[in-house]
């Protein structure tokens, strides 16, 4: 599944081909989405400028001068610049085309993502008005993890990836995050003390930063906006990686299911609170 990472590559991949240009057409060739695409997309769309394209947790935000457009990607879901008049593939859903020529492709395989109007501000929108804290803001800190964290006594995987606590922490992120925190993914959250809240915050931000500068992470068939995978993968220090030994001590790492979820862990490493 895209992550922050990969959503914010696709953002600033697209960013630059279509912010200040007219909407020629929208073609839409199947509604079925995670939601129903609305029917007078294309009739709202047509003839307006995007202004702005920025992110909130994984969502596309697009700034029309009318409106905005709010994208997911889902599981599997890309946005690509193509040239208007590319024919599309079997999965190519949406195509924003622009008066310059080039096309904003959305193609979904699995069709959990989605391409929502909202007239109002979108932030308010039910999808994102609960959402948790930006992790690369400034505002987001081990005091704000540790204060959320009082009485809470799910594992700290579990409370970085809930994403009314903090967004866009998916699961490669929170195993790296607590590799490099040296904390058990099983501890309570509760139990942490505030210095290895800290710790984790910026090790939070220093993951998704690095991922970010990288492309995102080569996972299934993630690709940027322009078609191409991320390599994020390449640095990983414990996902995906049981049975190997360790980069640092050469401990081989376990693995477990936490909420539903693999999680990869360092037994040596990894045995702070």
């Amino acid at each position: 599944m895209p992550e922050l990472p990969e959503v914010e590559t696709t953002r600033s991949g697209i960013a630059p081909h279509i912010e200040q240009q007219g909407i020629e057409q929208v073609v839409v060739r199947d509604t079925r989405l995670r939601w129903p695409v609305p029917a007078e997309l294309a009739q709202l769309a047509q003839g307006r400028t995007v202004l702005a394209v920025t992110r909130r947790a994984k969502y596309l935000l697009l700034a029309l001068d009318n409106g905005n457009l709010i994208i997911h990607l889902g599981m599997s879901g890309s946005l690509r610049i193509t040239q208007s008049g590319l024919p599309p593939e079997k999965h190519d859903h949406i195509d924003i085309a622009f008066a310059g020529g080039k096309c904003l492709r959305f193609r979904d395989p699995r069709r959990f993502g989605c391409l929502l109007w909202s007239q109002q501000n979108p932030l308010m929108h039910p999808l994102l008005a609960s959402l948790g804290q930006e992790p690369l803001d400034d505002c987001f800190s081990g005091e704000y993890l540790h204060q959320r964290a009082q009485g809470r006594s799910i594992p700290v995987k579990t409370y970085i990836m809930d994403q009314h606590i903090v967004v866009g922490v998916g699961n490669i992120y929170a195993n790296e995050a607590l590799f490099l925190t040296g904390l058990h993914p099983l501890v309570p959250a509760k139990a942490i003390s505030p210095q290895h809240f800290r710790q984790l915050a910026a090790a939070i931000k220093s993951v998704l930063s690095l991922a970010i500068a990288q492309g995102g992470t080569t996972l299934r068939d993630f690709v940027n906006e322009a078609g191409k995978p991320g390599y994020f993968q390449q640095a990983l220090n414990v996902y995906g990686r049981n049975g190997q030994a360790c980069n640092r001590c050469g401990t081989t790492i376990r693995s477990l299911r936490i909420s539903q979820r693999s999680s990869f862990f360092c037994p040596l490493c990894q045995n702070g609170r």
